[in-house]
């Protein structure tokens, strides 16, 4: 059995990775491969170490937008909680959410020259049974994108797409809810690549609101409708209490479960500023992953109530140079 089959049957029940966000890491990635930027060592997945060289080049690609600095944005300051905070479902939730940043003042669009700056942190998997064989992985501590990028906006193999295509596409997302839904799921489409378990039409919808929502910057009045577009989505919930990131913060937990696996994908937004915070994936159900036949290596429990992906975004902007913060 060849590694690459062995990767795709191992994370059959993997969720289908968010091809937007894929670019910065393999910008990132073939640069460490060449020698060059700072990095920190993050502990990953048991699976890593079982699978070799290959699967965790294609791990790191996977997670190179995800970041090891766990400062809070907020500061020190205690934040007040946004008064109008409603956690009794999607609707009553996001429906808030949506009056509270359309009335926030648009800055402007960033020039075609400005780069986009983020800042974020991992945390560890949460696995009550433990977690066997985790692997040392490095990453650059921060993320600078171009916002123009003519060269990335011209490649039209895969769905990546620069801050500023989706600036826009956002800004041009229609009122209505159902016709919003089937952008997004145009912008951003099902894997067809066969690596991975096919998605429903719901499922697909939700992974690209994640993606969608994760861009910086956008425009006020689209994230508006975004959640307004959200709340009519079946089988999207919220929590009912506010859940903690990756950065130990209070968040908002839209969650919808991922059919045919055994976990919840939780999209995480400020309960301050309805902002959004990061993203997790939640095991709904007790259940064993064995590895796949022919390969050696413990397989490993899994519990309800445990964490496999945790990730947060502690700060975003626009800034005017590569490598400049604010």
């Amino acid at each position: 059995m060849d590694e690459m089959t062995t990767l795709r049957e191992l994370r059959a029940d993997v969720p289908v990775p968010d091809r937007a966000a894929l670019a910065p890491g393999r910008k990132r990635l073939t640069e460490a491969m060449a020698g060059g930027g700072r990095t920190r060592r993050l502990r990953a997945d048991w699976r890593i170490a079982s699978l070799g060289a290959a699967a965790a080049i294609t791990v790191a690609a996977l997670l190179g937008t995800q970041l090891l600095d766990a400062s809070d944005p907020r500061g020190t300051a205690p934040a007040t909680i946004a008064s109008n905070l409603d956690l009794s479902g999607p609707a009553e939730t996001l429906n808030r959410a949506a009056d509270f940043v359309e009335g926030a003042t648009a800055p402007p669009e960033p020039r075609d020259d400005q780069w986009i700056y983020t800042r974020g942190v991992v945390a560890e998997p949460e696995l009550k049974a433990g977690g066997e064989g985790m692997a040392e992985m490095t990453y650059e501590p921060d993320s600078w994108s171009r916002y123009g990028n003519g060269a990335a906006e011209k490649d039209q193999s895969d769905d990546d797409r620069s801050a500023r295509e989706i600036y826009r596409a956002a800004a041009r997302l229609p009122e209505d809810p159902a016709a919003l839904l089937a952008e997004v799921r145009r912008l951003y489409p099902a894997d067809t690549s066969g690596q991975t378990r096919s998605e429903t039409e719901e499922q697909q919808t939700f992974r690209g609101l994640s993606v969608l929502l994760e861009s910086y910057p956008l425009p006020p009045a689209a994230v508006a409708r975004i959640y307004r577009a959200m709340a009519t989505l079946p089988g999207v919930g919220i929590t009912g209490h506010l859940v903690k990131d990756a950065a130990g913060r209070e968040a908002i937990a839209v969650t919808r479960d991922e059919q045919g696996t055994h976990e919840r994908r939780e999209i995480l937004l400020s309960p301050y500023d309805y902002t959004y915070a990061g993203q997790r994936f939640v095991v709904t159900e007790d259940y064993e992953m064995k590895m796949p036949e022919g390969m050696p290596g413990p397989g490993q429990k899994f519990t309800a109530g445990d964490i496999t992906i945790n990730e947060a975004r502690t700060a975003a902007a626009v800034v005017d140079a590569e490598g400049d913060k604010p």
